[in-house]
């Protein structure tokens, strides 16, 4: 059974600026709640259109990253205004093909376009380009110095693999594109065959956006095609020069392999697996717990569990007041029900992730919520084991996506910090606690430090903020590279390299490094930064 499509979906691939069929079988996407198959069915692109599209952005490139800071400040927004544009259509469509709720879709789609004005901001003030200019000094001695200046620049086309959870936000025009956007890199999506008729929608109005600024359609290409085949080779493409990529921890090293493998290896910025442990330390236990543990359950469950964010682990110590709360979450978590996950393959994944922690030894089960009542709507579950049975048993920190967590007890701060120093790299870290947990804090921080990108005090790691300060990284296998991060404005720098320029004269200089600074950029001129 088919339902009709909206008229601005027509299953095509886009290959600078053209509607292009594809050339190696179709695809249908599948609304996750009935099963139903949703119209049209899209073409997957062959080897040889792949090519036509790396080409394009190569061809592209210099163009590209020669406008001004305005030109690709207002290209930016016009991408931003012409997704919102989209209107109902697109809320339509994500919900069909995803399950989700359309206030999460809309609230996605906010975000979606708040990233990429404020790329465009970052690219107007100009500190990106990180401009520095050291002046000649002939009488230096006992030798003269050259005049020696340096800009970033893009380090070229951009391969980003729309993600299954973000149809918008990590997705065709999501953190990843506009970035590399930002810093002047051509992109080719391969986009998320759960949700191809969103990322056709987005592609779409990313295509008005280059045609209405009157820059190359090379810059941006969307294809759909099998991940393993189409993903493969695009990463091996040597027009290719970086990737961007959110999903799984098979996935991301899969990338990073046919990266390393060609002859000149390219950066993979992956985002993998997390499961986001959280601290509860003894004092915050005293009292009432409902609001703690209420947050809790709320964070872990909602939306699923398919939040890379998603808080799959607590540490909780062993005594009455810890005993409480295991009690009040699992209270909590039994009133709870499944909701649609984004496909039937993450919702098996779900379910086998949730049996495999329910078999290991020392774990015990204390509580389960209630189906939901569409198609791939597991119960939620909730699990218990020792800090030592943790310690020992290395497989309880592979990720379940999904509503599932476990709950560690520790018999001490030094049991904890000891564990805490045994994780693998997250995302994120959670500290739950009072002013008379200071001594425990103390120590626990620099473990974490060293462990996780993000570190947060009394709240939830569901939700990240897009702002400038923002890290959504960290050591692996949260990510390939914990030096940057995948939302908010140092994302840019993922996508660019210096270049050093040595007594060239001032008229053959790129603009940011000229004297008379036309950009009008903040500058570190001989080691002093110099405002524009």
């Amino acid at each position: 059974m088919s339902v009709a499509a909206p008229s601005a979906v027509l299953g095509k691939s886009i290959i600078a600026g053209l509607r292009t069929d594809g050339g190696d079988g179709t695809v249908m996407a599948v609304n996750p709640a009935t099963g139903t198959q949703l119209d049209p069915s899209f073409g997957l692109v062959s080897m040889g259109q792949l090519e036509t599209a790396t080409k394009a952005a190569e061809a592209a490139f210099d163009t590209f990253r020669s406008t001004s800071p305005e030109a690709r400040a207002a290209f930016l927004e016009r991408v931003a205004d012409n997704i919102d544009t989209l209107g109902g259509e697109l809320t339509e469509r994500a919900v069909a093909e995803t399950g989700l709720p359309a206030a999460r879709i809309e609230g996605e789609r906010g975000r979606t376009v708040g990233q990429l004005r404020l790329f465009a901001s970052v690219v107007r003030q100009g500190d990106h380009v990180q401009a520095r200019v050291d002046p000649a000094q002939p009488d230096r001695a006992p030798a003269p110095r050259l005049d020696i200046r340096q800009r970033h620049i893009g380090l070229g086309p951009v391969a980003v693999f729309g993600a299954s959870n973000f149809p918008l936000a990590f997705s065709t025009a999501g953190g990843d594109t506009a970035s590399a956007l930002a810093a002047g890199c051509p992109v080719i999506v391969k986009a998320h065959n759960a949700h191809p008729g969103t990322a056709e929608l987005v592609g779409q109005a990313i295509t008005r956006a280059l045609d209405e600024s009157g820059l190359p359609a090379g810059v941006f290409s969307l294809l759909f095609g099998t991940g393993r085949k189409i993903g493969q080779a695009l990463v091996a493409d040597p027009r290719v020069k970086a990737v961007g990529f959110t999903g799984s921890r098979t996935g991301g090293l899969a990338l990073m392999k046919a990266a390393s493998e060609r002859d000149e290896p390219i950066p993979v910025y992956a985002e993998m697996s997390s499961i986001n442990p959280v601290f509860v330390l003894p004092g915050i236990l005293e009292g009432d717990q409902s609001q703690l543990t209420d947050g809790f359950i709320g964070s872990m469950t909602m939306g699923s569990g398919q939040f890379c964010t998603n808080p799959g682990l607590v540490f909780v110590p062993e005594g009455t007041d810890g005993d409480r709360f295991v009690d009040s979450a699992a209270a909590a978590l039994s009133e709870t029900a499944g909701t649609t996950m984004l496909t039937s393959g993450i919702s098996e994944a779900c379910a086998a992730g949730i049996e495999g922690m329910e078999q290991a030894p020392g774990v015990s089960r204390v509580a389960t919520g209630k189906p939901g009542g569409t198609e791939n709507a597991p119960a939620p579950a909730l699990f218990s084991t020792s800090a030592a049975k943790f310690a020992d048993a290395p497989a309880l920190q592979d990720e379940v996506f999904g509503a599932a967590g476990l709950i560690v007890r520790y018999r001490s701060t030094a049991e904890m910090v000891e564990v805490a120093a045994k994780l693998q790299g997250q995302l994120t870290a959670t500290v739950h606690c009072t002013h008379d947990d200071g001594s425990d804090v103390q120590v626990l921080l620099p473990v974490l430090e060293r462990k996780v990108g993000r570190i947060l005090f009394n709240s939830w790691p569901t939700g990240v903020e897009v702002g400038h300060a923002m890290v959504h990284g960290g050591p692996f296998p949260a990510t390939s590279d914990p030096r940057s991060t995948s939302v908010g404005s140092l994302a840019i720098h993922r996508f660019q390299r210096p270049v050093s320029y040595q007594n060239i004269p001032d008229e053959f200089l790129p603009s940011p490094i000229q004297d008379s600074n036309p950009w009008k950029l903040n500058r570190r001129v001989d080691g002093a930064v110099e405002p524009a």
